[in-house]
């Protein structure tokens, strides 16, 4: 189940980063070009909005079974433990916790430019932090 579990976590992480570049290209372009807020735009939000939270699940599942999570004297002494114990969890909540103060906030604006603004400023401070975090494990992008 462990190994399930880590292969579908590590492959959304293209379908999470994909959706992240896609919302941020549309939200600047809409917030630099005046366009209107559509419905293929909520759309975009929307399946980012999901897919990350997917992947939160996923993440939390494997933070209570991953052998790479320990609790000890050693942990904040071992980087890696360290990382997956601590480091991990705490960008990649922060990212999504981004992207949901995204989706909802810039639902309750009142324009089309501040709806464009709000989710490319918080969807690329997330996509920032996501890989942020993912350099910082070592494993490498892909």
């Amino acid at each position: 189940m462990y190994q399930a579990l880590l292969t579908t976590h590590s492959y959304l992480r293209f379908v999470v980063l994909i959706l992240l570049i896609v919302v941020i290209v549309t939200s600047l372009a809409g917030w630099l070009g005046k366009k209107d807020y559509t419905n293929t735009d909520n759309k975009l939000n929307l399946s980012l909005f999901i897919s990350t939270h997917i992947q939160l699940l996923l993440g939390l599942i494997l933070y209570v079974v991953s052998p790479q999570v320990r609790f000890g004297e050693t942990t904040m002494k071992d980087s890696l433990t360290r990382y997956w114990t601590v480091e991990h969890l705490t960008i990649m909540l922060i990212a999504v916790v981004l992207i949901t103060m995204a989706r909802i906030t810039s639902k309750k604006l009142p324009t089309a430019a501040a709806k464009h603004k709000r989710v490319f400023i918080f969807n690329l401070i997330a996509f920032l932090l996501i890989l942020l975090g993912i350099y910082m494990s070592g494993r490498g992008f892909y």
